[in-house]
């Protein structure tokens, strides 16, 4: 199998890669061979990136478990350790010793041990006869038993996913370790700088890294949290090099990006960008602001709502340079020329059988759920941004199964109950979460009536004329799941027929059942879209229209390559050539004072004094980021940026707006890496935070 390979483009398995990419990164600087890259056998580079908490990347510097990944990823465990008094967001942290660690509640990396294909035994137990039912049924049923095949009776966590839509699947084995303690974090002044303005955005000057650590079990297993567990020693962990990097450097990212739709078809990008996107962004800015308001009034409702506040800014500025990005990009338009080559391809005798039907069923599809598409997403940020949206009807319905229960079962029950109790109350403002409800309600009622109400909110709606804050005042005032004691009072004089007849508890779950509920002509209608889409990027590859050899993204571990690689001269960046920032660049953006470009006056006075050690560039200057053309999304936050000898160079965080279409076509002119160089992040933790032992910890090399 051969073909020609962008050395930019792809998120390769890593199994694959002397078969398919092996000799291509040799000619761009890779020194590495596949097996110290990937081995079951032996100790590779695989062994020392993880899985960050189930949602971004993070990688091995240690032979004591060290973690490094982004403040971004850190963030909602940092918030967590933090209180008004000890607020180690604003302040930073950084642990003088081991027993100065920090231990959140629920934080868990995720080894890679090994992979395999299971296309061939799966894809045998199915046929084209089957309805898409069955199809899944028997699939599902083959999974269950690949995966408790592999696990070891408990010991690993296996999981077999679809590729390709479907026509490969392969099976992942990990180990999860769930004592993971904060280590380090600078102040969010750094971590976060230039937050929601510079998001997405280059140039960028942001330290955005966090620090963490890995225990075990005097064996080196995964353990609960036990003061008795010792620090974890890896098969593998990455050094670091000070050299700095140039245009035109190898540049390898290890991770696990989230999710990508390149083979998406034509009509499914557009509902995107004229109905789903613009529901989200509406959906996103109205519970961000709202939530604002009272973050910017109370610094402990500040750190309970950091996180929530941080991910919705995050998706609303993406979503929104996502529609600018594609209808700039003409995406949807080359996507129909290709489709257009396909259907004649399709529809010749030897094909049409199997493939005639594809882009009609699919185009149907898509016209037909271009409303829901509009009304799920406006639904979808009500639930997301308030927790009177979805927890009324999960906690209700979890106290009505409780009390059916015999007392056995009920003292059996109680702690996870308990939990289910501080995971929607921990973290919870009454006046910020009515507020933000009625607000939601108002916009839902608003822009997803076209598509049809649930018949509570419509009959509402109707008598309302648009305005829910009575409702919701009402509601919540009479309600059971208005605060953490209110649930608390009731379980103490429990009535479990009260349940259901609750205000909050009634349109909360009219909302979760409008937004699970299909009828069975919606569910015929993604049974044939299924199918289709299914067969359009079978036939896609098996007639060579498109050339995408590597599968869409879907949160396993993945590689890409490519090089060091500048953008166009931009006056707002004070570096020689557009591929690096420095800190004579983020001093020109301090704003004394400011949310998002304010700076602690030890950096400055560092700065002032060219304080910068054996971590200044060559040239004198202090860098900060740096740009590659390396392939990667959502998940990849965190993930290490490689050297041709497997080096820590920096820390992938983000990604610029002109390319970030990327998740559905890869544009090699415009789409960039934005990464931490590995030298400012040392500099922080040496210079500024005076944290040797944690220097003094990690392998640094100046190769040439």
């Amino acid at each position: 199998m051969t073909f020609p390979v962008k050395a930019d483009e792809g998120m390769w398995f890593l199994m694959f890669i002397e078969r398919l990419n092996h000799r291509d990164m040799e000619k761009n600087g890779l020194q590495l061979t596949s097996e110290e890259i990937y081995s079951i056998n032996h100790s590779s580079l695989k062994d020392a990136v993880v899985q960050f908490n189930g949602g971004c990347t993070a990688e091995i510097v240690s032979k004591e478990g060290l973690v490094l990944t982004n403040h971004h990823c850190g963030y909602s465990a940092i918030a967590e350790l933090s209180t008004a008094e000890q607020n180690y967001l604003k302040d930073g942290f950084w642990a003088k010793d081991k027993s100065a660690e920090m231990k959140p509640k629920s934080l868990y990396v995720r080894f890679f041990v090994r992979m395999d294909d299971v296309s061939k035994r799966i894809l045998s137990k199915v046929n084209d006869k089957m309805s898409e039912a069955d199809r899944n049924k028997v699939i599902q049923q083959e999974i269950a038993l690949i995966e408790k095949e592999n696990s070891e009776g408990g010991k690993y966590t296996v999981s077999v996913r679809p590729f390709f839509q479907g026509n490969e699947y392969y099976y992942f084995v990990y180990q999860d370790y769930k004592d993971v303690r904060l280590v380090g974090t600078p102040p969010e002044s750094l971590g976060k700088f230039g937050k929601d303005t510079d998001n997405w955005e280059w140039p960028r000057h942001t330290a955005d890294f966090s620090m963490f650590r890995v225990y075990a079990d005097k064996d080196g297993n995964p353990a609960e949290y036990s003061k008795d567990n010792v620090p974890l020693q890896p098969k593998h962990y990455l050094p670091i090099s000070l050299k700095g990097v140039q245009e035109n450097d190898f540049a390898m990212i290890l991770g696990y990006p989230g999710r990508t739709n390149r083979w998406m078809p034509a009509s499914g990008i557009e509902q995107n960008i004229k109905f789903a996107y613009p529901a989200w962004v509406e959906g996103a800015k109205t519970g961000m602001d709202r939530m604002k308001v009272y973050m910017d009034q109370d610094a402990t409702v500040g750190l309970q709502y950091a996180s929530k506040y941080a991910s919705t800014a995050n998706y609303w500025k993406n979503r929104q340079g996502m529609i600018d990005a594609l209808v700039k990009s003409g995406t949807v338009e080359a996507k129909s020329k290709e489709e257009a080559k396909f259907n004649r391809w399709a529809n010749k005798a030897q094909n049409k059988v199997k493939y005639g039907n594809v882009i009609a069923v699919i185009n149907d599809y898509y016209a037909k759920t271009n409303l829901k598409s509009r009304h799920d997403n406006y639904l979808s940020q009500l639930m997301r941004t308030t927790s009177y949206g979805p927890s009324p009807a999960n906690l209700g319905n979890t106290l009505i199964a409780y009390y059916k229960e015999n007392e056995a079962k009920r003292a059996e029950l109680l702690p996870k109950l308990n939990g289910l109790i501080e995971t929607i109350y921990g973290k919870f403002y009454a006046p910020l979460e009515k507020d933000i409800f009625t607000a939601q309600l108002n916009l839902y009622a608003s822009k997803g009536s076209e598509y049809g109400l649930s018949p509570k909110v419509a009959k509402l709606n109707a008598e309302n004329k648009g305005n829910f804050a009575a409702d919701v005042n009402d509601a919540v005032s009479k309600s059971i799941f208005a605060t953490k004691e209110s649930v608390l009072a009731f379980m103490k004089d429990p009535k479990p027929e009260d349940i259901s007849v609750d205000p909050l508890y009634v349109i909360s779950n009219e909302l979760a059942t409008k937004m699970r509920t299909k009828s069975e002509e919606q569910q015929q209608l993604e049974d044939s879209f299924e199918k289709a889409y299914r067969n359009l990027v079978q036939g896609l590859r098996e007639s060579k229209i498109n050339s995408i050899q590597y599968p869409d993204a879907n949160s396993t571990l993945r590689l890409s390559y490519g090089t060091v690689n500048a953008l166009p001269a931009d006056k707002r960046n004070d570096a020689t050539i557009n591929n690096y920032t420095t800190m004579t660049g983020l001093v020109k953006k301090y704003k004394a004072g400011d949310d998002e470009f304010d700076l602690p006056e030890r950096l400055l006075e560092l700065n002032k004094a060219k304080d910068f050690g054996k971590y200044a560039d060559k040239a004198g200057y202090m860098p900060v980021n740096f740009l590659t053309n390396n392939d990667i999304t959502g998940g990849n936050s965190g993930s290490p940026v490689l050297n041709g000898k497997g080096e820590l160079i920096g820390i992938a965080f983000d990604g610029n707006i002109e390319g970030i279409a990327g998740d559905v076509i890869f544009d090699k002119k415009q789409q960039r890496t934005i990464n931490v160089d590995i030298r400012y992040v040392l500099w922080i933790i040496d210079k500024y935070a005076g944290a040797k032992n944690i220097i003094d910890e990690m392998t640094i090399t100046k190769s040439e």
